[in-house]
């Protein structure tokens, strides 16, 4: 169980490295994107355990490319951002929003809502499972964030380009393991 949830948090921990590349906040925000990210990896699965085998056909064609469309909006948004003349005294946390996190949290957590539905499949009881998932993915977020943090600063101030470039591409891969 441990290892299917470090699993489905590799790309919350991926997208919680960008923010945090482009986060020059402090402790909250990095718990911010670790709780959201956390809760949804575990609330997934008891959405996809919940709705069994009614959803797992339609969640297997469209999940892919939900996840890709909202990665690619808002890694669109970012490299928007990052490339467009703004002032060195704006806010450098204006890059967090809630509805950004949102967002994320579901791209990045739509593989957990078809392990929901494989528990269902197999009888499996979900809150251990829940709870390990979410764990794991809040402590990797966590993590995440400060790995970027302490990394951004390496890449200067277009980072931010070279974080909606990452998450674009995270899109891509879950678009192409489906299709491969």
């Amino acid at each position: 169980m441990f290892f299917l949830a470090v699993g489905l948090a590799m790309d919350a921990f991926s997208v919680s490295i960008t923010r945090g590349m482009i986060l020059k906040c402090n402790l909250k925000y990095a718990l911010t994107i670790a709780i959201f990210f956390g809760a949804f990896q575990a609330l997934m699965p008891v959405a996809g355990w919940l709705a069994g085998e009614q959803l797992a056909a339609l969640v297997e064609v469209w999940a892919p490319w939900i996840a890709f469309i909202l990665l690619a909006l808002v890694g669109g948004k970012m490299i928007y951002e990052g490339l467009r003349e703004e002032d060195e005294d704006e806010d450098v946390c204006r890059v967090f929003s809630i509805r950004d996190i949102l967002i994320l949290s579901v791209a990045t957590s739509i593989d957990a809502f078809a392990v929901g539905v494989t528990f269902a499949f197999l009888n499996t009881p979900i809150l251990l499972p829940i709870l390990i998932i979410g764990l794991v993915t809040f402590l990797l977020s966590f993590i995440g964030v400060y790995i970027g943090k302490k990394a951004g600063h390496l890449f200067g101030s277009k980072i931010e380009v070279l974080g909606g470039l990452i998450l674009i591409a995270i899109g891509i891969k879950i678009l192409l393991e489906t299709m491969l």
